[in-house]
């Protein structure tokens, strides 16, 4: 895999004699698999070279354009992009999904008629819009995978695995805690979480903006420390870190004494540290690396479960407190309610479970740990977000999930609310496409069943599926290319869903039967349409129905609106009631 740095400054683009060996753009990083694939890691100012060295190839391109969040340097290249004016040319573009403007919306606001000559419809290339939440997808033969940074606004920060080889991509992102800043202590508490996703990287490319003496002054600006990035390296096993984001006030010959200053905290750390530099390619081969990112949710899942429905719980007594709080609620149209005391806050959460609560230290002193742990009893812990506001050191525990030291602006305030309400709603995964899909649809479309009347055949042996094992509903359900359809179906009034809802997209994807035993504990369909509203799904079993050598084209499945299991005996049960049902579509599909 191949990594080019195009732009490597921080904030703002700083071009001329005292920034030409470390380079003067705002961020970019071109990342190429060994089959091609191309991934665009950010839209800062370097993005125009990059666009003049793939125009100048004269070739179509195919490429995936990763931002971290919209702040000027992460996006000023964007219209400057000459593939994007190409017709040839197909773009995905990636970014976190924000409240209230989309991707597409807030990409057009920089090339509006005040800024810019033409607008966003002058693009020539077919581009894709793409919001996402913390979770994974599949870019061609790479798994990307998304999680919320540290930074003032929604940031999201991309691990990249492929030909053998991981990378981690982490701009912009400052330290949970300040203390970790100087990086000569280990990190705990939610930097825990960073070094996670740095875990056993081959390339970590990192936010290092500031000295711990320039951090100091800029808490809450959302960059992190070389000495910081270092330190996470080093816990996660990383094996070589890039430093970048540099400091637009810095020269060459400033950044040349930050690293020389850092070379004794290098040496004790093992991992390859150096600057990001523009025009640097580094090759990276395969590696033995057993830190494998388990791919767990979807980051292109949709927030169709509600999002708005949900609303805060802030505890606090300090007036300035809930003016902050009932702003931020107000500014992305989220309900928030207030409570003065400890007692007052479990009267509220037993009218109804917020999505996230705000425990403020001033107000419960010592006492907020305790808080903490009765609201997770009183609540369903895995939905709802528990953040403290500090004013000095938290007791130690678990029981909170983040805690944000004062003094902080409105803008970082407004950022952790949102990065947690979406962590907390969107649970939601959407099946990807089975590997021979075309082959299967074929297989599917041979046996003339879509779209045909009930037959008895069916009916009769999903009866005896939902009676066998006393479930509420029972299907025949078909997988087409945007529908699953029910050729037979006890205990629904409809003869299709949207294929995006359907557990048996799921089921379809392995040759064994998919048990859930509770939806609502299952980070893949909690917030899943077909689970918060109706059929209200709790259990689902689905056994694949396989006809011929492609991918099973449908499942005989059965639902409850209760949780449950199956015992051994019933799964064998039920696969042997699936080959029944596959008999009969071979054996006379078309012919009642």
């Amino acid at each position: 895999m191949k990594v080019t740095f195009w732009g490597t400054r921080g904030s703002m683009a700083k071009a001329g004699p005292t920034t030409v060996r470390y380079g003067g753009n705002t961020s970019c990083v071109e990342v190429r698999s060994a089959s091609g694939t191309l991934l665009v890691l950010d839209c800062g100012t370097g993005l125009h070279g990059l666009g003049a060295r793939i125009a100048a190839s004269g070739a179509p391109v195919r490429g995936h354009i990763l931002i971290g969040h919209t702040h000027w340097d992460h996006i000023q290249g964007f219209p400057f992009f000459g593939p994007l004016f190409d017709p040839r040319n197909e773009w995905d573009v990636y970014a976190p999904r924000g409240f209230g403007s989309s991707l597409r919306d807030s990409l057009a606001g920089q090339m509006h008629h005040r800024y810019f000559p033409v607008g966003l419809e002058a693009l020539g290339a077919t581009i894709r819009y793409h919001d996402l939440l913390e979770g994974h997808f599949q870019v061609g033969d790479l798994t990307v995978h998304a999680q919320y940074l540290n930074h003032t606004s929604l940031t999201l920060g991309y691990r990249i695995e492929g030909d053998g080889v991981s990378i981690v991509y982490a701009c912009d992102h400052e330290p949970h805690a300040c203390a970790h800043a100087s990086g000569h202590e280990e990190l705990t508490g939610e930097d825990l979480n960073h070094v996670d996703f740095l875990r056993g990287a081959d390339l970590v490319i990192h936010d290092a903006q500031y000295t711990p003496e320039e951090y100091a002054k800029k808490i809450g600006w959302g960059h992190a420390t070389a000495e910081y990035a270092i330190a996470a390296c080093k816990q996660a096993g990383a094996r070589r870190l890039a430093l970048t984001h540099h400091d637009p006030a810095r020269t060459d010959d400033d950044l040349d004494r930050v690293l020389e200053g850092l070379r004794p905290l290098v040496a004790a750390s093992g991992v390859d540290v150096f600057p990001a530099a523009e025009g640097t390619t580094i090759v990276l081969g395969p590696t033995e690396n057993p830190h494998r990112r388990a791919a767990e949710n979807d980051s292109l899942a949709d927030v169709r479960s509600g999002l708005f429905d949900h609303e805060i719980l802030v505890v606090s007594a300090a007036a300035e407190t809930i003016e902050l709080f009932t702003r931020l609620a107000s500014d992305d149209t989220l309900p928030a309610r207030f409570a003065l005391t400890a007692e007052e806050a479990r009267a509220r959460i037993a009218e109804k479970r917020p999505t996230l609560v705000v425990l403020d230290q001033a107000l419960l002193g010592d006492d907020l740990l305790e808080v903490a742990g009765a609201i997770r009893t009183a609540t369903r812990a895995d939905q709802t977000a528990i953040l403290a506001l500090a004013g000095g050191p938290l007791p130690h525990g678990e029981e909170v999930d983040e805690s944000i030291a004062r003094p902080f602006s409105k803008e970082y305030a407004r950022a952790r609310l949102r990065a947690w309400l979406l962590r907390t709603t969107c649970r939601w995964l959407t099946a990807p496409t089975p590997a021979d899909e075309p082959q299967r649809l074929e297989t599917l479309r041979s046996l003339a069943i879509l779209d045909t009347e009930f037959d008895p055949r069916f009916d009769r042996l999903t009866r005896l599926a939902a009676e066998t094992f006393r479930v509420p509903i029972a299907l025949v359900s078909l997988v087409d290319t945007n529908r699953q359809w029910f050729k037979a179906c006890v205990g629904l009034d409809v003869r299709e869903t949207s294929r995006e809802v359907a557990f048996c997209s799921h089921a379809i994807l392995s040759n064994d039967v998919l048990v859930i035993p509770d939806a609502l504990h299952d980070p893949r369909f909690a917030d899943n349409p077909l689970v918060t509203g109706a059929p209200h799904i709790r259990f689902y079993a689905g056994c694949p129905l396989r006809v011929g050598s492609s991918s099973p084209i449908g499942t005989l499945c059965l639902i409850d609106t209760r949780p449950r299991t199956l015992s051994t005996t019933q799964l064998e049960l039920l696969r042997s009631l699936a080959d029944l049902v596959e008999r009969e579509l071979v054996v006379g599909t078309a012919t009642p």
